[in-house]
């Protein structure tokens, strides 16, 4: 056998293992992360069989283990449309890489053994340039308003949205992204052939088209509640950034928060009305210094880019066309009336410019439309308005 028919056969038989250890693990189990780390996917499944002691003291996964096959879950999973991408494969997410990184430290963010996709997107191109959303399932109008005005901008500036597809703010941010032909990824805790909840199958299917179904347990899973918060850790690994539109003191769109903290992405917060319960969480975070708060898409865009690459307009600094004139011309123009004639005498006394400098400057801002020739003088014209000039 040659060595590249070796390597082929490891990679194999180590898609296989992970496709097996999705379909008996529990998501972003520490554990047998670290051990895949150590020794390989294929090396942990066979040991996951033979009943480890350190892995499986209770040999619940081993008895899990007795009629599960990687390959026929592959296989089948092929059949349905449904591909399965393993870390280290072409068109793994680089941003995902930060989550095995963490496995050195004390604050871990387990990697997923692998992701099923459902969807014609390409997950690279995707999550290059994505932004996490995700809040109250009982949201507010107010809630679903600016979660879906903030996924549309997002969209409308090349971003791609990243949800949980879950009732509320989740579905407000995908249908915001969708709305204007924006690719959004719908990351679940069920399998991705799962709709899940039942009444977005259509939203899931519109996601699929455009963008990608996402998952790290096998197809025909269905969801289990612990899984919802593992779930959350990718949801953030994929993004740049995680938006928090309205989140209770206990909602789990917090825990999405804190897996963000953990792999030094930027947490984001919308802020609510003081009164509403739903938007606790998120003015706590904003309180412990764990949250950035922003108001529009310039301030996502702003946190999530290059130091000052999206730096949002400064309202009390906004560019005004006097700030353009040349020193002596803006002079001049500042000791001229709004209802009176000026003369170049007149200026010239009052700025200390010699008389033939400003009646060249009067000429020069006469061709710009900030003054006109009138009576003998010199008047204002149209271009600045009276509430710039002098009484």
């Amino acid at each position: 056998m040659s060595a590249e028919q070796i390597n082929v056969t490891t990679a194999s038989a180590d898609r296989a293992a992970r496709a097996a250890l999705s379909a008996v693990t529990e998501p972003g189990d520490e554990r047998i992360a670290l051990r895949i780390r150590d020794v390989g996917a294929d090396v942990t499944w066979r040991a996951v069989l033979g009943g480890d002691d350190v892995l499986d003291r209770s040999r619940v996964l081993q008895r899990r283990a007795e009629h599960v096959e990687g390959a026929e879950i592959l296989e089948r999973a092929d059949h349905a449309g449904i591909r399965y991408l393993c870390p280290g494969e072409p068109g793994w997410p680089v941003p995902l890489d930060d989550m095995a990184a963490t496995l050195d430290y004390g604050e871990r963010v387990p990697p997923p053994l692998g992701l099923w996709l459902y969807g014609d997107g390409d997950l690279v191109a995707l999550t290059e340039s994505a932004v996490a959303m995700v809040g109250s399932r009982a949201c507010t109008r107010y809630g679903a308003r600016v979660a879906s005005d903030l996924a549309t901008d997002l969209a409308l500036a090349g971003r791609t949205v990243i949800s949980g597809a879950a009732y509320g703010i989740d579905a407000a941010a995908h249908r915001g992204a969708l709305g204007v032909g924006g690719p959004t990824i719908a990351v679940l805790a069920c399998g991705v052939d799962v709709p899940y909840p039942r009444t977005h199958a259509q939203l899931l299917e519109r996601i699929a088209a455009d963008g990608l179904i996402v998952s790290e347990v096998p197809p025909g899973s269905r969801p289990m509640r612990a899984w919802f918060l593992a779930r959350n850790r990718i949801i953030a690994a994929m993004s740049a950034g995680t938006i928090v539109v309205e989140a209770a003191l206990r909602s789990g769109a917090l825990s999405t928060a804190t897996w963000t903290q953990k792999l030094s992405r930027e947490t984001l917060v919308v802020p609510g009305p003081i009164t509403s319960a739903l938007s606790a969480g998120c003015h706590t975070l904003v309180r412990d210094g764990a949250g950035t708060l922003v108001t529009s898409v310039a301030d996502v865009l702003e946190a999530i880019g290059r130091l000052g690459e999206h730096m949002p307009p400064d309202p009390e600094r906004e560019s005004r066309p006097i700030d353009d004139l040349l020193p002596a011309h803006a002079m001049v123009r500042e000791f001229m009336h709004a209802d009176a004639v000026d003369t170049v005498a007149g200026l010239a006394a009052s700025t200390g410019l010699p008389a033939h400098t400003v009646a060249i400057v009067l000429r020069e801002l006469a061709v710009a439309g900030w003054v006109t020739r009138e009576d003998g003088g010199w008047r204002l014209g149209s271009t600045i308005s009276p509430l710039e000039t002098r009484t």
